[in-house]
């Protein structure tokens, strides 16, 4: 089954912002990662010092089929703060297959910002910007089929 979410962009306050939306929703974080547990990336600058303990994703649901998420952007490396257009919208999948077939379709005529590959924290994800401007992160966790099985 495919799931949409929004996931929010903050510039270096996003664990302040998700300890006010914890506080309202009365949630617990299903994940809290920072940028200094991510492992060195190949053709990327070293992480800035200032970077170390800003929030690389974090995760709170808020009911029982929609998560809040988000993450600190901003500086040369990471993706700039758009205060105009700071969130994307996040779509889980249940397939490889699918999040091939999705991703083509939004980035058709639109920006890749991060082609789909396997990431380090276990999903298959990208990112990209559609023809008309909006942020989309496609995933799917290859974990979710075993389960089903």
């Amino acid at each position: 089954m495919t799931s949409v979410n929004v996931y929010l962009n903050f510039e270096s306050n996003c664990e302040e912002a998700f300890n006010f939306y914890k506080s309202i929703f009365e949630g617990e974080f299903s994940y809290l990662g920072r940028f200094n547990e991510m492992p060195p990336q190949e053709g990327m600058p070293p992480m800035p010092a200032c970077m170390a303990n800003k929030i690389l994703h974090i995760g709170l649901p808020i009911s029982k089929e929609t998560m809040l998420m988000g993450c600190d952007t901003g500086g040369e490396w990471v993706p700039p703060f758009k205060p105009d257009n700071n969130f994307a919208i996040s779509v889980s999948v249940d397939s490889k297959a699918k999040a091939d077939e999705i991703f083509a379709g939004l980035s058709q005529d639109g920006k890749i910002i991060m082609p789909l590959a396997n990431m380090f924290w276990g999903d298959y994800f990208g990112q990209c910007e559609d023809p008309f401007g909006v942020n989309w992160m496609v995933m799917f966790d290859p974990n979710q089929e075993k389960v089903k099985d």
